[in-house]
């Protein structure tokens, strides 16, 4: 197999350093062509030691990585405490990206970005400090530069301030921007995208809105048409979650389709309403004559579309990118994302982080996400004669 991931959740750096690049060394060998390296605040200050160290044992072609609050190996979430996980892959192709957004235009400017590119990019992996680093402005700059482009990947989330995250590209640490590789052709890359909800009542089409208020949905107040469709298809139980926090709206990406359905909504927060007018007001822009439909966002939700994501596909390895509020925060059990990855993928190398944003495509646009978990699937392609 292509892929080697290992977690170590040794206290001394040099130590649990030297465990993940040994087990990956010994199952996959040297001189891989991507290392994607996370670890945790304890082991935040020594990254540049430990990336010297990677790249002294495995001397990849591509190195990256961040620190973050938690980390992912095989099987395993270490939350809030000592880890390092490593995750090495033969791709093919591919090509170290290291990028600053500036200006004052929205979107910004984008420099570090490559003028020429050998091979034509599957997929754009992605770590960004979130206090310098405009990730929405950021992906549509990225959308003129090469359209169609998946970038998958997630915001740093170590630092509690700007200047307090780690990123990682060769044998460099910085503390602004954002670190990436993109994937050429020699790997199956596909992005996975569970935004931790599921959809209830219809969809319907915003009829009057401002800004990120709506007041109306079809023709009615938009709390009206929210309580008449949550009386209608939720138990009383998921009313009370839907109360505690549990409420998001979801905007179609894509309005030629006929039908709507799982992974066709990007899904925000309804962060307040108005008794009085009936308005609601959402975490994004609502213009009028958008579809949108209510979805509940709580564990079981948040499984089921996990799981229901998954099934029927395949990889050799992932990259997860899972939000920070997930984890034990949300669920009832630990390990739930990896775990639910192994339940589908059967045995595979994953690695990832706990994220302050996930970035990943819904339909044929990259968003920043919350609550979510963003997958880079990768595949080991057949030679061709």
């Amino acid at each position: 197999m292509p892929f080697a991931a290992a977690l170590s959740e040794h206290p001394v750096t040099a130590h649990a350093v030297g465990e993940v690049a040994g087990e990956v060394l010994e199952r996959l060998g040297e001189r891989p062509d991507l290392v994607v390296v996370f670890v945790t605040p304890p082991h935040a200050g020594a990254l540049e030691d430990a990336a010297r160290a990677i790249d002294s044992v495995l001397h990849p072609l591509v190195l990256m990585g961040c620190a973050a609050e938690s980390v992912a190996g095989p099987y395993r979430e270490v939350e809030q405490s000592a880890a390092v996980a490593l995750f090495a892959g033969r791709t093919g192709p591919l090509l170290p990206v290291s990028l600053e957004a500036s200006g004052a235009q929205r979107p910004p400017v984008l420099t570090g970005w490559p003028e020429l590119l050998s091979f034509e990019p599957q997929a754009l992996l992605l770590l960004g400090d979130p206090y310098s680093f405009p990730a929405e402005e950021a992906l549509a700059a990225l959308e003129t530069l090469h359209p169609g482009l998946a970038v998958i990947g997630g915001m740093a989330s170590a630092g509690r301030g700007p200047g307090g995250n780690r990123l990682v590209l060769g044998t460099s640490v910085r503390t602004h921007g954002a670190v990436g590789a993109l994937l050429g052709p020699g790997v199956g890359v596909e992005a996975v995208v569970s935004q931790g909800c599921r959809p209830f009542g219809h969809p319907l089409v915003v009829t009057r809105s401002e800004g990120n208020v709506i007041f109306e949905l079809a023709g009615r107040p938009a709390l009206e048409r929210l309580v008449s469709q949550a009386n209608d298809t939720l138990s009383g139980d998921e009313i009370r979650r839907l109360e505690a926090g549990g409420l998001h709206l979801g905007r179609v990406i894509d309005e030629h389709r006929e039908r709507f359905g799982r992974g066709d909504f990007l899904v925000r927060n309804v962060v307040g309403a108005d008794r009085s007018s009936g308005a609601m007001a959402v975490g994004d822009v609502v213009p009028v004559g958008t579809t949108v439909q209510f979805h509940l966002r709580d564990a079981d939700s948040a499984d089921e579309d996990l799981r229901a994501l998954l099934l029927g596909r395949r990889a050799d390895g992932a990259l997860l990118f899972t939000c920070n509020g997930r984890g034990t925060r949300l669920f009832e059990e630990p390990d739930h994302d990896v775990g639910v990855l192994a339940d589908l993928l059967g045995p595979l190398a994953v690695a990832g982080l706990f994220a302050a944003g996930e970035i990943g495509p819904v339909g044929s646009h990259n968003f920043l996400h919350g609550f979510t978990a963003s997958v880079a699937l990768l595949r080991d392609l057949p030679a061709t004669p």
